[in-house]
């Protein structure tokens, strides 16, 4: 049996009730027990003299037992004087009295650490780390000291700091020379990485700092490497099973889609619409990931794929996550395609069962080419007749159960997902590490960059006066808020809250219209179309515009309390403007009070003046949120690490990447 997996009852000193407290933080197995690496590091190496030891401080000093006395009252104590050659200091305790009188005699040697202070002009400190030197090894005191997170039930059955490293002391002592390593030994060779057994010892009971972090980093490049040669065992399958389908060059639809455009496609737009078309006419099944931030358009690559699988005898699926952003995909596809002879449907969740009826049949049968719609099209009644290609856009908001039913829909089809949340490369890596991916880093000619200004609430009039200036110039305006209704214990305006107050106030002259995720569908949608028009100068709005919607006269955002929005979601946000040929503005306003709440939220909405690069912002998303929080709580199939840290390990990850992949190009 691998040694790691050894059950944490066999580990000396785990009995069944310390085993049931350590399966409170997941810790089951001796490999569990040995990667619950320390939250942080007490360096206690440097010993000075009594004499030098600053008040205020936390010192490690030497020293032996003078004398000792356990003194009791309304207030029972344990005080002894431990004294080196240069001074003395009094060490209180104020808990465990009588067990520490009967514990130390006079002239033990004890090293102590703690903070210095005055009790009646004498040193002393107040409940000491302390550890005995005849002989011991030291855990606890003069050295790099490992902290640990621990639960409540842990502390009770003795596995406080102390105890928690004295059980990981043991079980190195007992395990570590046994313990096999993963990584081949010509790889460990070739880079100088040490072995596991040492790693673990040296990142729990390091020499140093410095040992500590580079024995971390070699237990993070062993789960790196394992992941991704998973992930490149796994393309690489992929790519040898010959089971898909392998789609016939466009010799028309795409070429007359081209003719139509009333505008020229960028030469990123090309270039991935042909990375795309070459994967398709392979036999083996497509996994490709579409990245391109606001506005790229990524969409016109997906119809083009479309396009090709509809070419070729099959039909097309199109999901979006939200029917604000699903409706538009819809009509803008209906729009380039129905001069070209094609039938594109439209399903999402409320629509009437006569209607319902209708779509679902034209799938079934084939009569529609393509299908648009939200997470509905996932149903279990939606049946195509031949799909070949499904395409998901703004893939992370979706769990890989929705994306693997839609794939199911048909018979092995090709899959383009899509996402306009650039994604940093260490999580593409991660999350995507099997799939292609192309990127679309380019921007349609003639969009100006969207002026971008942080400011407080105090120039919040002078904000409005500028978007009513705007407004009478024939454009239009984007108020987002993040929330709908007041909340009692929020400080900050609700959309409802703020609609009122505008339309009766800095904004009276002009039409302003409310949207939010509560508005019946219909009512969303009518609203939509208003604002489109020209019909609604004035949208307030929460983040239910934040994808999709796609308004060119638009040219001013202004988001109240940006301090309470994530990067991703400002520069979402900031997206929705910029679309046309005016020039555009986004003001990010914040309400952040002094402390560490505006210091935060300055470095988000400053990186957002900085720039409007897409990638560089998600860098700066994930180094502020940390991998968990970036695509949220939806996102499933984010491994978990222990020693390895996404945020850091950018250059451990690509060399890990990059050495899976050279043992599965030999194998």
């Amino acid at each position: 049996m691998e040694i790691l997996s050894t059950p944490i009852e066999k580990v000396k000193g785990v009995g069944a009730k310390r085993a049931s407290a350590l399966r409170e933080v997941d810790i089951l197995t001796l490999g569990d027990l040995l990667y619950y690496l320390p939250r942080r590091y007490l360096d206690r190496s440097q010993i000075l003299p009594m004499a030098r030891a600053p008040i205020g401080q936390e010192v490690t000093l030497i020293g032996q037992v003078r004398q000792t006395r356990f003194i009791p009252g309304p207030r029972p104590r344990f005080v002894m004087v431990v004294a080196d050659e240069t001074d003395d200091i009094t060490c209180t305790f104020f808990q465990g009295g009588r067990y520490l009188q009967r514990n130390f005699a006079v002239d033990d040697e004890l090293a102590i650490s703690g903070k210095i202070d005055l009790f009646q002009g004498r040193r002393q400190m107040v409940h000491p780390e302390y550890e005995f030197l005849l002989g011991e090894e030291r855990l606890h005191t003069g050295v790099v000291v490992p902290l640990y997170t621990t639960s409540a039930d842990m502390k009770e059955r003795g596995l406080r700091s102390r105890g928690f490293r004295r059980l990981i002391s043991e079980a190195l002592d007992t395990f570590a020379e046994r313990i096999e390593d993963d990584l081949p030994a010509a790889l460990q060779q070739r880079l100088g990485l040490a072995e596991l057994g040492a790693s673990l010892r040296q990142v729990h009971f390091p020499a140093s700092l410095a040992e500590a972090e580079r024995a971390r980093q070699r237990l993070a490049f062993g789960e790196l490497f394992a992941f991704q040669l998973r992930l490149a065992r796994r393309r690489k399958k992929s790519r040898e099973q010959a089971d898909g389908i392998a789609f016939a060059p466009s010799a028309k639809l795409v070429s007359a889609l081209w003719d139509s455009l009333p505008f020229a496609p960028t030469r990123a737009q090309r270039r991935v619409v042909a990375e795309v078309a070459a994967q398709m006419q392979r036999p083996q099944v497509m996994n490709r990931l579409v990245q391109g931030d606001v506005g790229s358009g990524k969409t016109l690559v997906g119809l083009c794929a479309m396009l090709t699988a509809v070419e070729n005898g099959y039909q097309a699926a199109m999901m979006a996550p939200t029917e604000i952003l699903a409706e538009q995909h819809f009509f803008n596809i209906q729009t380039l395609v129905e001069p070209l002879g094609l039938t594109v449907v439209f399903l999402k969740g409320a629509q009437r069962k006569a209607l319902r009826q209708e779509l679902l049949t034209a799938i079934e049968s084939g009569a529609a080419h393509i299908a648009v719609g939200t997470h509905a099209l996932i149903q279990e009644q939606v049946q195509f007749a031949r799909l070949g290609l499904a395409v998901i856009d703004e893939q992370h908001r979706f769990g890989v159960v929705q994306r693997g039913a839609l794939y199911k829909k048909g018979a092995k089809p090709d899959l383009l997902v899509m996402t306009a949340t650039p994604i940093p490369r260490t999580l593409a890596l991660t999350l995507y590490g099997e799939l292609d991916v192309s990127v679309i880093d380019e921007l349609p000619l003639g969009r100006k960059p969207i002026r971008t200004a942080l400011r407080g609430n105090e120039r919040r009039e002078a904000i409005f006066e500028f978007a009513g200036d705007q407004v009478r110039q024939g454009r239009q305006v984007y108020v987002v808020y993040p929330l709908i209704e007041e909340s009692e214990k929020m400080d900050y305006k609700s959309a409802v809250e703020a609609y009122d107050e505008l339309r009766h106030g800095p904004l009276a002259d002009f039409a302003v219209a409310l949207l939010h995720g509560r508005m019946a569908a219909e009512e969303k949608a009518a609203v939509m179309e208003d604002f489109k028009q020209n019909r609604i100068q004035v949208l307030v709005c929460t983040t239910v515009v934040e994808v999709g919607v796609d308004v060119p006269n638009a040219t001013v955002m202004i988001i109240e309390h940006a301090e309470r929005f994530g990067l991703a979601q400002l520069h979402q946000l900031r997206g929705r403007v910029g679309r046309g040929g005016e020039q555009s503005f986004c003001i990010l306003i914040s309400y952040a009070h002094a402390g560490a709440e505006l210091a935060d939220s300055r470095e988000r909405l400053q990186t957002m003046e900085r720039t409007q690069d897409g990638f560089e912002i998600a860098e700066k998303d994930l180094q502020l949120r940390g991998p968990g929080e970036f695509f949220g709580v939806r996102q499933a199939g984010m491994p978990t690490f222990k020693a390895a840290d996404l945020v850091a390990d950018g250059d451990l990850l690509q060399s890990a990447r990059e050495e899976a992949m050279r043992i599965i190009d030999s194998e």
